[in-house]
């Protein structure tokens, strides 16, 4: 029996670069830098004082206050994405079907704002100082919950919480979900809303973040002065469907999700192995899940996180996973323009790499001034260009030793239906 073939109808988002995919996409694609210095809170209290902030977000104006102040701010975007890539689907939920659409929402961190103030709370007036909703604000499913909530989603409905993998796991298990005739269409990706100072500081003190003060300068991917990431907030959101019952209903669709790959280092807590072996192994997953060759993908968004250890091993990774091929084959990471958004990158990053496919070009990998040597691939320094895509392999790998890849391709109608 044929496999059922799954294509993504709508897309939504809210990150650094823009709070829409259009805008997202148009600074994405010219290089636009979103990393800034912090504005979430007084800057002073971490030694790292950058970030890729959303901005220009009212949650009042958006849910109205009543709701917002229901909401942690990671919820609020994953809501908000969930909003724009349902609305963009053009997919109605009604009592005939509310039973056959999902939703997994990832995050890696959850809601920490609400952690953090409930915390404040009861250092202050004791457990007085905790909110009614404290429990379900600071719980990572709380987005995966709001979003089946507002919107009537009865099918499957998950949280998936793999560190900075959490985007390509919700993307690759919705597929699943739907291959295996358990929904008709999945609302899948990750919200990361993690700028407060516990985890600014955490990640600085154990030497991931940046040092570099000048928002210009310090996110730069495969440079050789690289010396960490600028964490990023945000959500991405992408429905997901079985090819015919989006064709039934009239849907655009603008792309098919082709293959899926995951695996696990069980090698250190936080370390990537250097060999690339675990990553390498979830990049020929996802090929052989596709039914693709290396020469046949045509961009790669990388993981591409400015760490020194992360960026060689990614590298390495590629080079096991592909060979040859790889040196033919445009790799970049828009991380230099968003920041890590952590457990919401990966979904971020999948959005960018289907607008790779729709609008054939390459977004650049800005910042990248001086090439380090060990990292000698097509990292499209600096300014994105044209270029034929058809396949589209996206990269995410998490703490934990988490390793997941997704491929995208350009939708092809093969006279289904």
């Amino acid at each position: 029996m044929d496999r059922k073939r799954i294509v993504i109808t709508g897309m939504g988002i809210l990150c650094p670069t823009g709070n829409n995919v259009a805008d997202a996409w148009e600074n994405t694609a010219s290089g636009e830098n979103g990393i800034s210095y912090i504005t979430r809170y007084d800057r002073q209290l971490t030694q790292n004082q950058l970030a890729g902030e959303v901005k220009d977000f009212d949650p009042d104006a958006t849910f109205g206050r009543k709701e917002a102040r229901r909401l942690d701010r990671v919820a609020q975007f994953a809501l908000e994405a969930s909003r724009q890539a349902m609305e963009d689907s053009g997919l109605t939920i009604t009592s005939d079907n509310m039973y056959e659409v999902g939703c997994i929402i990832g995050s890696g961190v959850g809601g920490i704002n609400s952690f953090v103030e409930s915390q404040q709370g009861i250092d202050r007036r004791g457990h007085r100082g905790i909110k009614p909703m404290a429990i379900p604000k600071i719980l990572s499913d709380s987005c995966s919950g709001a979003v089946s909530l507002n919107f009537n989603l009865r099918g499957p409905n998950h949280c998936i919480v793999t560190a900075c993998a959490s985007g390509n796991n919700a993307i690759g298990e919705a597929m699943h979900i739907i291959r295996r005739g358990d929904a008709a269409a999945m609302v899948a990706g990750a919200s990361e809303a993690a700028i407060v100072p516990l985890c600014v500081a955490g990640f600085n003190n154990m030497t991931a973040l940046s040092r570099n003060d000048d928002p210009e300068t310090a996110s730069r991917p495969f440079d050789l002065n690289r010396d960490g990431f600028v964490p990023g907030e945000g959500a991405g959101v992408i429905v997901l469907e079985e090819m015919n019952h989006a064709l039934e209903r009239g849907a655009t669709i603008y792309a098919e999700l082709l293959g899926y790959g995951h695996t696990s280092d069980a090698y250190h807590i936080t370390a990537p192995m250097e060999s690339g072996e675990g990553a390498a192994k979830a990049v020929e997953f996802a090929l052989r899940d596709a039914g693709l060759q290396a020469d046949d993908i045509n961009y790669i968004n990388a993981h591409g996180t400015s760490t020194p250890l992360n960026d060689r091993a990614e590298t390495n990774a590629l080079k096991r996973a592909l060979g040859e091929a790889i040196y033919n084959i445009p790799v970049s990471s828009t991380k230099s323009m968003t920041g890590h958004l952590l457990g919401g990158g990966a979904a971020i990053e999948a959005i960018f790499s289907i607008m790779a496919i729709r609008a054939n070009f390459i977004p650049p990998t800005i910042h990248l001034a001086e090439p380090d040597p060990s990292c000698d691939l097509n990292y499209a320094p600096n300014t994105g260009f044209p270029h034929e895509v058809k396949n589209v392999m996206s990269n995410a790998f998490g703490f934990g030793g988490h390793n997941a890849v997704v491929i995208f391709g350009e939708y092809q109608d093969n006279g289904n239906l």
